[in-house]
């Protein structure tokens, strides 16, 4: 075997591990990730397992990195097309929910079921939790700031406020989806975003002031049922 083939079926086998465990600990917790289920689902040795990563804790980190990847795949990038400010912030609000509402994670969303396991407890995976959503709530923010900015939303908008709005309404739709199973969840957060961006139905956007055009938001593409590769 060439060492070039070595390497792209190591490379092969630790996406797999990844994938799997990625599935697996959005219904069943980081911590319920077990080295031992990992190789009886894989058909792997443990040390085989272990060995791509060198323990539980790095595992359990580059769950979080590939988690990640998938989340910017459905969720930031199909908004990178659309006009930064108001445009884009729609756009983002509705790939999140689109997420939710396709299950594109076997437990809802990743990254609240992480937090809700590990925001009382210290440590490198705590932290890198942490990170992820502070880095979510300041691409949200640039946004909402650029959209006032631009005469988007009103002058008195405070960019903070809205975006600790916008998640609350999000993780709100998880838990209603996940717990109960709600069929109109949905619905009642698409229509809480477009009160809070206004954007209710039948009242026109504003106009912006900056360089950017109101429109060329491009919408998601519909039948997407499963993670893009990353960029």
């Amino acid at each position: 075997m060439s060492p070039r083939r070595s390497v792209a079926d190591a490379l092969g086998t630790r996406a797999a591990i990844l994938d799997r465990s990625v599935a697996l600990a959005s219904v069943e917790g980081l911590e319920g990730l077990t080295i031992g289920r990992l190789a009886t689902e894989l058909a792997m040795s443990k040390s085989g397992v272990l060995g791509h990563f060198g323990s539980k804790e790095a595992l359990q980190l580059a769950v979080l990195d590939r988690a990640g990847q998938i989340f910017r795949a459905e969720v930031w990038e199909p908004a990178l097309p659309a006009a930064p400010g108001l445009a884009r912030l729609r756009v983002l609000c509705e790939a999140w929910i689109s997420y939710l509402e396709r299950r594109v994670f076997p437990g809802g969303c990743f990254f609240v079921a992480a937090a809700h396991e590990f925001d009382g407890r210290p440590g490198a995976v705590r932290d890198a939790v942490e990170a992820r959503f502070d880095a979510w709530r300041e691409r949200l923010g640039k946004e909402a700031r650029r959209a006032v900015e631009a005469g988007e939303l009103s002058a008195g908008t405070d960019p903070g406020q809205l975006v600790f709005e916008l998640l609350g309404l999000v993780m709100a739709l998880n838990h209603a989806i996940q717990l109960h199973g709600d069929q109109r969840a949905t619905a009642h957060a698409r229509r809480g975003v477009q009160t809070r961006l206004g954007l209710e139905e039948g009242r026109p956007p504003r106009r912006r002031r900056g360089p950017y055009s109101a429109g060329g938001i491009t919408p998601l593409r519909a039948g997407r049922t499963g993670p893009a590769p990353p960029a």
